[in-house]
């Protein structure tokens, strides 16, 4: 038997097939781009996802002669984003983004109403789908009126593959409409967003079945048997559980375009004051809690493309020798922020600038303010009772070995960096379809990977970097506001 994981992302999709133990047997990458009509907005049209995860399946099937023995799938999806149905299944119109920001004052007066984090278990942010509906139920009142029902987008394959309305926990706990705590379709959290119980897809667990892949696909693959499609996970959840991060104590950083700072949980512990998002996991019984930043790579990729470099050449005469922080400092919020500040409207900046100072001073800054904002979200993960003795580096920021320098030693924990190989949410999905096809239990195949590298704080500068924390803080008046 072999299994299908499926990363749809912002900006692709990426299909990974693995056999029974998570070897790897072929990858298929599509990419497309999201739209941007107005300031604060991005859409997609959910037609490009089909596409582009039909054309990775012809490839796949073209390039595996194992294609044929597959037996389970799992969807992981970008989160929040808002896909609208009519009573036929039709797309009422582009899907809403997570980082779509034009719902800044729907979600705060959803937010204000006291029901919403005491069951949600989270602030509600801009990014999240209530709020996104209730844009569109004042913006948008006749797509609202024939509005039958909203999914995800990993909901929405999911409704590709299986014909049917279902999405897992991980994935809708991110809504503002679960009940994160029960695990179940909230009806007061419904009602005061103006939405109702028959507009939400059927939930399942993750790693539970959603439903079984269409006779049309199957016939069109060259499918014999039974194929059962998992109910899938937002994306963080599923890389928690394709670098094996289930229980208390296991976390990862991600330095990707955007930070993430997770850790698994075994309980249910809510602390929306924080900023910090509770949010079901995969798998029954489980829950993870992170912190997200929105320009961790994005921020170097910034200063790459205004100096006309490749992100590689900025940070490569770094050298391998960390350095204590430097008199320049970055504030990394180019496009506003969740964890800890909640502040869509916060944005960059650097101070300490001289007429001495250097591409590479610049540079040292992005990467220590990055490190220095995951640092805020650790801060507020300990203060929900998280504790990390070591963390599991992934994304691609990770390819700077100073930069995991700098994150070890302002986190002050251990940094490690797995063995090449597949470990992301491509893999977590697809061990989720394994589960669901199998019955096999989770912690059997949600495993760790082998660890290449072991990165540990620099003990003689991790008082420097403390120092340089508080003076990133200090350095700017306006998040005294906002702490």
């Amino acid at each position: 038997m072999i299994f299908l994981g499926i990363d749809l992302g912002t900006s692709g999709l990426r299909a990974l097939l693995v056999d029974a133990d998570g070897t790897p047997l072929g990858v298929a990458e599509r990419s497309y781009a999201a739209c941007h009509p107005h300031p604060g907005w991005s859409e997609q049209d959910p037609a490009q996802w089909i596409s582009a995860f039909d054309s990775a399946m012809d490839e796949m099937r073209e390039k595996c002669p194992r294609f044929a023995e597959l037996r389970g799938i799992g969807v992981a999806g970008h989160m929040h984003g808002a896909t609208l149905l009519d009573a036929t299944g039709k797309v009422l119109r582009p899907c809403i983004l997570w980082n779509d920001t034009r719902s800044a004052a729907e979600a705060a007066k959803l937010d204000a109403l006291p029901e919403m984090r005491a069951l949600s278990g989270n602030i509600v942010f801009p990014g999240f789908t209530a709020p996104k509906l209730e844009w569109v139920r004042r913006h948008e009142p006749e797509i609202f009126a024939k509005t039958a029902k909203v999914l995800l987008p990993a909901a929405y394959l999911n409704y590709y593959l299986t014909g049917e309305y279902v999405a897992d926990m991980s994935d809708s706990a991110g809504t503002s409409w679960l009940d994160v705590g029960k695990r179940q379709w909230s009806e007061r959290l419904l009602e005061v967003s103006h939405m109702r119980p028959d507009q939400m897809p059927r939930l399942v667990e993750g790693s539970d079945a959603a439903g079984g892949l269409r006779k049309e696909l199957a016939e069109k693959w060259g499918l014999s048997g039974p194929v059962t499609v998992a109910g899938g996970a937002g994306d963080n959840a599923a890389a928690a559980c394709g670098i094996g991060a289930l229980n208390e104590g296991q976390g990862f950083v991600s330095v990707g375009t955007s930070g993430v700072l997770l850790a698994a949980r075994d309980g249910y512990a809510p602390a929306p004051e924080t900023a910090v998002h509770t949010f079901c996991h995969a798998v029954p019984g489980q829950w993870y809690q992170m912190g997200v930043m929105l320009s961790a790579t994005d921020s170097l990729n910034w200063l790459a493309r205004i100096t006309g470099e490749k992100p590689a050449d900025l940070t490569a005469p770094l050298g391998d020798d960390l350095q204590t922080p430097g008199a320049v400092r970055f504030l990394p919020y180019l496009s506003g922020e969740r964890t800890p500040h909640n502040d869509a409207d916060i944005r960059g900046g650097f101070t300490g600038l001289s007429a001495g100072t250097t591409r590479q001073d610049l540079t040292r800054a992005v990467l220590e303010g990055v490190a220095f904002g995951l640092r805020d979200s650790l801060d507020a993960l300990v203060g929900t009772g998280v504790k990390l003795d070591k963390i599991i580096a992934i994304g691609g920021g990770t390819a700077s070995r100073y930069w995991l320098k700098v994150l070890a030693t302002v986190l002050g924990i251990p940094v490690q960096l797995p063995a090449s190989g597949e470990f992301g949410a491509a893999l977590g999905a697809a061990r989720l379809g394994q589960i669901a096809a199998t019955g096999a239990a989770p912690e059997t195949v949600v495993t760790l990977p082998e660890i290449q590298t072991e990165i540990e704080p620099d003990a003689g500068k991790t008082e420097a970097f403390a120092v340089g924390h508080q003076a990133f803080r200090a350095a700017f008046p306006g998040l005294k506001a906002i702490q």
